[in-house]
Formats: C-alpha cells, structure tokens, sequence
C-alpha cells in the first residue's frame, strides 16, 4: 500500500472513530492530538490510545489489555494476530475498562 493510500484510509478510519465516540452514552472524552494519535479516557482515568503507524501502515491500539497491530485488508481494518475487527475490538476493550457496554457504531 501506497504512502498516500494509507494516509487516506487512516483518515478515514480515525474520523469514523471520532464519530462513533460522539454519539457514545458512556463516560469517555477523547482528543484527536496531531499526527493522527487518538487518546479515549474513561472515568477512572485509564486510556486507550489509537494512533497511525505510517512507518508499518497500520493503526495501533494501546490499551490496558496490552497493544494490538492492525492492517487494512479487504477494505476492514484487522488484528495481525488474532484477525478481529478494529471497532469490535475496540468495543471489547472500551467495555472493558469503562466497565459497561460500549457501542461503536
């Protein structure tokens, strides 16, 4: 995948995240910081972070649970151990630590 091509696509993503967070009932804030690093907080102040990788062309995810790697593929971003889907495992690890059910639509 190309430089831009990746760009594009994390964009995307990211922004798909910000809106799914906005409409989010459940206690989380979250700022986009430069260079594409997406930081959630949950109540009891835990974080999961979401950034772009452009050097390996993936999106990472740091979160209590330990760090996941994912790469587009078929148009859906997924796990480079396990294959889950990005939002699903970003549903899974938010209720985690928000200790409720969190949607991501």
């Amino acid at each position: 995948m190309e430089e831009t091509e990746f760009d594009t696509a994390a964009t995307a993503v990211l922004a798909r995240l910000e809106q799914a967070l906005d409409v989010c009932t459940a206690d989380v804030d979250y700022e986009l910081q430069p260079g594409g690093v997406l930081e959630i907080e949950f109540g009891d102040g835990s974080r999961i972070i979401v950034n772009r990788h452009a050097a390996a062309r993936e999106i990472w995810v740091a979160a209590r649970a330990g760090g996941f790697h994912f790469r587009l593929e078929g148009g859906r971003w997924v796990d480079t151990r396990s294959g889950a889907e990005l939002f699903e495992s970003l549903r899974r690890l938010a209720s985690g630590q928000a200790g409720e059910d969190i949607v991501l639509a």
